[in-house]
């Protein structure tokens, strides 16, 4: 799992409880693996803070507001970007105002992101069973 910088785990921490709406109402949906995976907000990585980070699928989760739009803000943005790429980190980057206004669409949109990134299966769960191997693996 990527980690973060000293810095990065207090201001995370701090952010955890300071959560604009739009982080609120999709942290709802993201939390305690309703979505069929597991979750992070404010995960610390490297000097910066992810909204919402889910490891398995190496998938960062930002929900932007206007100021992402504004000033040296985009330029900071794709820079990030390009450091967690660099990680094998996709970056998914949604309008606050998209989380306000279509919730489930947003949800849906990233379980399908994070589907398409994560592993079929892990280390720990096996092997897959045989009904599910080509006729080349059966015995």
């Amino acid at each position: 799992m990527i980690k973060g910088a000293g810095r990065a785990y207090r201001r995370a921490k701090a952010l955890r409880r300071q959560l604009s709406l739009p982080g609120r109402l999709l942290w709802r949906h993201l939390r305690n693996e309703q979505t069929g995976f597991h979750w992070r907000k404010q995960h610390p990585a490297g000097d910066y803070d992810l909204d919402f980070y889910c490891d398995r699928a190496k998938l960062c989760v930002e929900v932007d507001g206007e100021a992402h739009e504004r000033g040296e803000q985009p330029r900071k943005d794709a820079r990030r970007d390009e450091w967690l790429r660099a990680r094998g980190i996709h970056t998914l980057r949604i309008p606050a105002f998209e989380v306000l206004s279509n919730l489930g669409g947003v949800v849906t949109l990233i379980c399908a992101a994070a589907r398409e990134r994560a592993p079929l299966h892990r280390p720990a769960d096996g092997p897959p069973p045989p009904d599910k191997l080509g006729e080349d693996f059966q015995g």
